[in-house]
């Protein structure tokens, strides 16, 4: 099996590169190209809109290319997201697709395009610690769908979507605004204080689109800035409460987050 990296955001490490290619040549049981745009730097992106697009676009159409791993998250993956699931060739509907964070966008836009995406683990989170354990789990999955690199809480057969909390508010309205009915909706998120994850739940629960869900469930909120004066409620009263004012069906904790603990939870059933 062949895994193809493209950078669709931030640039990624030549050290991540290295620690991901030695654990896929300890494997024996794929091989990993490492697609030359990842190392590009063009202000805080991976290379021009242009150049990551491209990037992404060619994997996509490559025969020989089985499954595309997204290198980093960061920011950048929304500016080439509608445009990289347009006009799609057959060899990419054909290809398992891999990340989480900013690669959001382009797991929503894909899974409108009927491709088969996934959130979990990315390359660079190869160097956090426990890091080989995710790349170990993220590779497991897309060479093997193993069902142990899954999170433990999805329901067989069943719909699911995840995505970090603050990109799907940003991809709701939005053309490349995926279907949320019928699906378990996992969130997580990263470094944002406690009013922000409130006001974006109101836009997100507040959404007709994810009211259709079967129920939302919370993912690890983590490293939450200090709120002065204090914000009075812990993130898991505040996902409660917006579940509560929109009707959606809170589904409790998800094993997701930014970390290297972060499960695979495929989209589709």
């Amino acid at each position: 099996m062949k895994i193809a990296v493209v950078a669709p955001s931030c640039p990624l490490k030549p050290e991540a590169a290295e620690k991901v290619a030695a654990i896929v040549a300890a494997r024996g049981d794929c091989t990993l190209v490492v697609h030359p745009q990842c190392f590009l730097s063009d202000g805080h992106f991976a290379g021009p809109d242009e150049a990551r697009l491209a990037a992404l676009r060619e994997v996509m159409a490559d025969d020989g290319v089985d499954a595309v791993w997204f290198a980093r998250g960061g920011y950048g993956s929304n500016r080439i997201a509608e445009a990289a699931a347009r006009d799609l060739p057959g060899a990419a509907r054909r290809k398992r697709y891999l990340g989480y964070s900013d690669a959001g966008f382009l797991l929503a836009a894909f899974d409108r395009a009927g491709l088969s995406v996934a959130h979990g683990p990315l390359v660079q989170d190869v160097v956090r610690d426990g890091g080989e354990a995710a790349a170990q789990r993220a590779l497991d999955w897309l060479v093997r769908r193993d069902s142990a690199s899954l999170e433990s809480g999805l329901v067989p057969g069943g719909r699911a979507m995840a995505f970090n909390l603050t990109v799907l508010s940003n991809l709701l309205g939005t053309a490349i605004e995926p279907d949320f009915a019928g699906a378990d909706l996992l969130v997580e998120d990263v470094d944002e204080h406690d009013y922000r994850i409130d006001r974006t739940l109101f836009h997100v629960t507040g959404s007709p689109a994810i009211r259709r869900a079967t129920r939302l469930r919370m993912g690890r909120f983590s490293q939450i800035p200090a709120n002065d004066p204090p914000f009075g409620r812990d993130v898991e009263a505040i996902v409660r409460d917006w579940c509560a004012r929109s009707g959606i069906i809170f589904g409790g904790s998800a094993d997701i987050g930014h970390d290297s603990a972060n499960k695979v939870v495929p989209f589709g059933g």
